[in-house]
């Protein structure tokens, strides 16, 4: 079995909560009290200073001390020294772009999928996590070298996952319909819509839904399938390439 463990999270804010308020609960269970220290990457927003301040308030409130990776002269060597690794928020090609920029895929990997180490992701945070970007419901501001994210599991997740609007009159394409389109591609792999509220613990090779909404599965070639909190999703732990 894989000692990995990821606490992947739809959204950093949720209404009417402030930052991560809506999972603080999860984070300290997830983090426990061996870590005192967590390495941040704000690469996802512009203005990096500003991020890590939010994010250090936060954590520091819970009890952890935390360091922005854009503060370290050497960003490799910041990820083989961190205890825990939380990637926030913002445009996923953005961060992407710059975790290739820094030769952080490979060394994010080998921490987390070898060296256990936890890692957290919100956001864009989490689709990173997952094979590739091709399901954020971000623009491409910026082009990073592959779409081929940290692979940290087999699939693909999209945050802020939106329930089409009975009683709207937009007629633009529904996000259900848009991973429709991704699957209609070959070889693509399961997609797990998290709604705002929800987020995916991973540990080892058992997966489980937990926060206040539900999520919406998508497997290629199948009807989607609703479920709740506590759904136990370790069978998209499988190599997506053995389901097809």
């Amino acid at each position: 079995g894989s000692p990995r463990r990821l606490l992947l999270v739809s959204n950093s804010t949720l209404h009417g909560g402030g930052y991560l308020g809506h999972c603080q609960e999860h984070i300290k269970s997830f983090l426990g009290e061996k870590v005192k220290r967590v390495l941040f990457v704000p690469y996802a927003l512009h203005d990096r200073d500003a991020y890590a301040r939010t994010a250090r308030a936060k954590f520091e409130s819970l009890g952890y001390g935390l360091d922005s990776i854009h503060e370290s002269c050497d960003p490799v060597e910041a990820v083989r020294k961190s205890e825990a690794i939380f990637i926030g928020g913002g445009n996923t090609f953005r961060l992407l772009k710059a975790l290739y920029d820094n030769s952080l895929i490979q060394e994010i990997r080998k921490r987390v999928l070898e060296d256990g180490i936890p890692y957290m992701g919100s956001s864009a945070g989490t689709n990173v996590a997952t094979i590739s970007i091709n399901t954020t419901n971000d623009m491409p501001i910026v082009y990073p070298p592959s779409l081929q994210a940290l692979g940290l599991v087999p699939f693909n997740i999209n945050p802020h996952y939106l329930d089409p609007d009975v009683k709207s009159s937009h007629m633009g394409e529904t996000r259900e319909e848009r991973i429709h389109q991704y699957h209609e591609e070959p070889n693509t792999p399961p997609v797990l819509g998290l709604r705002e509220g929800a987020m995916l613990l991973v540990e080892g090779d058992k997966a489980t839904l937990q926060g206040v909404t539900g999520a919406r599965l998508f497997l290629r070639g199948k009807k989607p399938t609703e479920h709740e909190p506590g759904t136990d999703f370790s069978f998209l732990l499988i190599d997506s390439n053995l389901q097809n």
